[in-house]
């Protein structure tokens, strides 16, 4: 089994531009949504094992609870500081996946994809999905800290650089529903053109008057 970790700041601090298009309240619920449907959809994965967030919000811990995962909260040092503590408490010496809360479109054949790109590198390795603007959505790696975690702006060419570096085979695996984390109102617009989102997240796009 792999467990996997799911990163998400205070809903006050996040999503600054779609809180612009759509309203402090109307965001904060998509946030919510869109979350608790990536949980539910790492927690239908055969190999993953224990699905877990990370954040410093109670109200964001309420909604892992909910979807069966665990909630790892305490201080927010800052994104890739709160992955190493999540990392470490999550440690099973198996490997460890992180995905954005914000994919809402990734389904579990998405993820058995990154899995199995994995498998074909063997007992050490990292697997990337990159996001469109440059970002990763999605990091595997065995072991856990094979390479440090080096999420933010363009972080996908770091992930790349860190592996090159060490030496640690890598693989992509380049997935339209990893590729776009909603962050704006484009992002929606083509989330909403894609093959469709989980529940939770149908839910919010109607109540802010979007979607069907």
């Amino acid at each position: 089994m792999i467990p996997a970790l799911v990163p998400a700041k205070a809903l006050a601090a996040g999503k600054s531009r779609l809180r612009a298009a759509l309203g402090s309240e109307a965001a904060r619920s998509l946030a919510r949504a869109m979350l608790h449907d990536v949980l539910e959809t790492l927690c239908e994965v055969e190999r993953i094992d224990p699905v877990a967030v990370v954040t410093p919000d109670p109200e964001i811990a309420r909604v892992a609870r909910d979807a069966g995962a665990i909630a790892l909260v305490g201080d927010d040092p800052g994104l890739n500081e709160s992955l190493v503590r999540g990392a470490a408490e999550l440690d099973r010496g198996t490997g460890l996946l992180v995905v954005l809360g914000d994919v809402a479109g990734v389904r579990v054949a998405d993820l058995n994809q990154v899995l199995d790109a994995l498998e074909e590198l063997g007992e050490r390795g990292v697997v990337l999905a990159p996001s469109r603007d440059g970002g990763t959505a999605a990091l595997l790696r065995r072991p856990q800290d094979v390479i440090p975690p080096r999420f933010g702006a363009q972080s996908a060419i770091a992930h790349r650089a860190e592996a090159k570096r060490t030496g640690v085979p890598l693989a992509e695996v380049v997935l339209p529903a990893l590729s776009i984390d909603v962050d704006s109102e484009r992002d929606l617009e083509d989330l909403l053109a894609g093959p469709g989102v989980g529940r939770h997240t149908q839910r919010a796009l109607r109540e802010a008057g979007l979607g069907t």
